[in-house]
């Protein structure tokens, strides 16, 4: 069966990172710009945390169909955005990357856990499981 995918495969290879635009790029502007190439399902364009009305100048767009999303890559990597020439501000365009870490604290991943945790020192001194706070030793 050629050209046969799994919706759960395609939908990952359909979406692509834009990056480098201009700070005055907006949603509609890459839109209309992309949209030659296929039916763009989503666009997503992150925004500064503590400036919410400025992009971080990267997008991700989500091509219905794969193919279109390689035509879109094809035709933008390394070119400038219509109506931004001459600006000296050339797109990156290429398949997006899944976050690893998506939906959860870094910390809860086991190869974060494994890479930075320290081991845990449950047992005492005494052998009982507590530790005397600092300055109440006994002597003996």
């Amino acid at each position: 069966m050629e050209g046969a995918t799994s919706s759960a495969g395609s939908s990952k290879k359909a979406t692509i990172y834009v990056g480098g635009f201009a700070p005055e790029v907006n949603e509609q502007q890459l839109l209309d710009a992309f949209v030659t190439f296929g039916d763009i399902l989503e666009i997503s364009i992150p925004t500064e945390a503590n400036e919410p009305s400025k992009h971080r100048g990267y997008a991700f767009l989500t091509f219905a169909n794969p193919a279109d999303a390689q035509d879109a890559i094809d035709n933008y990597d390394l070119n400038e955005l219509p109506g931004y020439q001459g600006r000296g501000k050339f797109l990156k365009c290429n398949i997006a990357q899944p976050n690893k870490y998506a939906g959860e604290g870094v910390w809860e991943s086991e190869e974060w856990l494994k890479k930075h945790a320290r081991p845990e020192d449950n047992e005492g001194a005494d052998g009982t499981g507590q530790t005397a706070p600092a300055g109440d030793e006994q002597e003996e």
